[in-house]
C-alpha cells in the first residue's frame, strides 16, 4: 500500500516490474477463441513454422491485455482506493512479435499524475519485456484513473 502523497513522489521513477508470464500456446489459442481471431500465425505451429517467425507468436492485443495483471502483480496499490478504471492509452506501439514458449513481465513508470478531489488520474509508461530478447513486445503510455471514498 501507498499513500497518495507518496504515488505523487514517484513521478518519473519506475514504480514497478511484475513477475514473468509464459506466453504459451495454451493462453494464445484461448485468446483466439475469444476474440474470433484464428489467424494461422496465431493458432497453427505447423503453418506458422513457415512464416519469418518461424512458429506461432501471441497475438499484440494479448500481450497489451496482460497489462492489467503485469499491473496487479507490479504497481503499489493506494491506500483507500475503492475502485479502478481504464481511462485509454496515449500510445501503443507493438515493437517485437512475443513467440509462443516465450515469458514477459511489464516494467512501469509514472509519468504523468493528477491528484483530484477522490481521484488520482495516472498515466504509466509500461514495458513489456521478452525473456533474452533486446527489444521489447510493446511499449505504451497507460492512463489510469483511481477513485477514493
Amino acid at each position: 500500500m501507498i499513500s497518495p502523497k507518496d504515488l505523487e513522489a514517484l513521478l518519473g521513477k519506475e514504480v514497478g516490474l511484475s513477475r514473468w508470464f509464459l506466453m504459451d500456446q495454451e493462453r494464445v489459442g484461448l485468446f483466439a477463441d475469444v476474440t474470433e481471431d484464428q489467424q494461422f500465425i496465431h493458432v497453427d505451429p505447423e503453418k506458422a513454422k513457415t512464416t519469418p517467425f518461424s512458429g506461432t507468436i501471441a497475438h499484440g492485443f494479448l500481450t497489451l491485455s496482460m497489462l492489467s495483471l503485469m499491473a496487479k502483480d507490479a504497481v503499489p496499490r493506494v491506500e483507500g482506493l475503492t475502485h479502478s478504471v481504464n481511462y485509454g492509452f496515449d500510445r501503443i506501439r507493438f515493437i517485437s512479435p512475443v513467440s509462443t514458449g516465450k515469458r514477459i513481465r511489464g516494467r512501469f513508470e509514472l509519468i504523468a499524475i493528477n491528484v483530484g478531489t477522490g481521484e488520482i488520474t495516472q498515466t504509466m509508461k509500461v514495458t513489456v519485456e521478452i525473456e533474452d530478447n533486446d527489444k521489447p513486445a510493446l511499449v505504451a503510455e497507460w492512463i489510469t484513473r483511481h477513485y477514493f471514498s
